[in-house]
C-alpha cells in the first residue's frame, strides 16, 4: 500500500520532507489585446447550464509555460500544513505523460495528499494551455482512500466532453482582477469558481517570502460556506492555500524538487 510504504521525516524547523521515493514513482488590469488578436476568447461567467466554452483542439498544447502556473516536467512542489485537523503533506508532480481529453492533448499532473503520513487522496489532473498562454483545466481522476489504501470514493472525478462536463479556465495569461471564471464544470461533481483579488500580495511560506504574488479567491456551489485564498508566484505556481471560511485548512510550499 502506497501510504504505508513511504515514511516522511517531519522536522521542527521547516518540516523538511523526504519525498524522493514518491517523486520517482510518479514520474515515467490586464492587457488582453493579444488574446483578441489571436482569437482566444475566454468564456463569460454565467449560469452553469449556459456554460459551453468553444474548444478548438488545434489551439491547445500540453506544454504549459504560463508564468503564474508553469508546469515544468519533472518538477515537484512539496507543501505542508493542516487539513481536517490532521498534519498534511501535499506532493504535486508534473509528469512527462499526456492524455487526450475532449480532443485536446493535456499534461498529466499527479497530486498526492497525505494526512498524518498516510495517503488520503490521489489525483491525476489534466491541464492544457491555449495559444494565448491561458491555462485550462480539462478534468481529473481522483480517489479517496481509507487507512488501508483501499478506494472508498471517486467523487469529483470528471472528464471534459463526457456527460455534459466542460473544461474551465485555470489561469489567465494576463490575470484580470475581479473577473470570475469556472475552473471546471460537471454539475453536482465539479463546480469550482475563482477570481483574482490582488496582483501584488505579500506571502511568506517556508520556501521563502514573496511580495508580488497573485492572490485569488476560490469557492464552489457544492460547499457554499467554504472560501479559500490561493497565492501564486511567477515562475513557481501555487505557493499557499489558506481557508478564509469553512473548516480551517492550510498548505504552504516547503520545497521544490526538480
Amino acid at each position: 500500500m502506497e501510504g504505508s510504504l513511504i515514511m516522511f521525516g517531519w522536522m521542527a524547523k521547516g518540516a523538511v520532507v523526504t519525498a524522493m521515493a514518491v517523486v520517482a514513482s510518479l514520474l515515467p488590469a490586464a492587457d488582453t489585446s493579444a488574446q483578441v488578436e489571436w482569437g482566444c476568447r475566454l468564456p463569460v461567467f454565467g449560469p452553469g447550464n449556459q456554460y459551453h466554452p468553444r474548444i478548438r483542439p488545434k489551439d491547445f498544447s500540453p506544454n504549459v509555460t504560463n508564468a503564474w502556473f508553469p508546469l515544468q516536467v519533472g518538477r515537484t512542489l512539496v507543501s505542508t500544513g493542516v487539513k481536517d485537523g490532521r498534519k498534511a503533506l501535499n506532493l504535486v508532480v508534473t509528469t512527462s505523460r499526456t492524455r487526450m481529453v475532449d480532443g485536446v492533448r493535456t499534461r498529466v499532473v499527479e497530486d498526492r495528499l497525505y494526512l498524518n503520513n498516510v495517503l488520503q487522496e490521489r489525483t491525476s489532473d489534466y491541464y492544457a494551455q491555449d495559444r494565448c498562454g491561458n491555462v485550462w483545466y480539462f478534468g481529473e481522476d481522483t480517489a479517496e482512500l481509507d487507512s488501508r489504501g483501499r478506494v472508498v470514493s471517486r467523487e469529483g472525478s470528471f472528464h471534459a466532453g463526457v456527460n455534459g462536463a466542460q473544461p474551465g479556465v485555470f489561469m489567465q495569461a494576463h490575470p484580470q482582477i475581479g473577473r470570475k471564471f469556472r475552473q471546471e464544470w460537471s454539475p453536482g461533481h465539479a463546480e469550482d469558481v475563482f477570481w483574482v483579488i490582488g496582483r501584488n500580495a505579500s506571502v511568506t511560506v517556508p520556501f521563502g517570502t514573496f511580495r508580488h504574488a497573485l492572490r485569488t479567491a476560490e469557492t464552489t456551489a457544492l460547499e457554499p460556506d467554504v472560501l479559500d485564498n490561493k497565492y501564486y508566484v511567477r515562475g513557481i505556481g501555487q505557493v499557499a492555500e489558506l481557508s478564509m471560511s469553512g473548516p480551517p485548512e492550510s498548505l504552504r510550499l516547503v520545497e521544490i524538487i526538480s
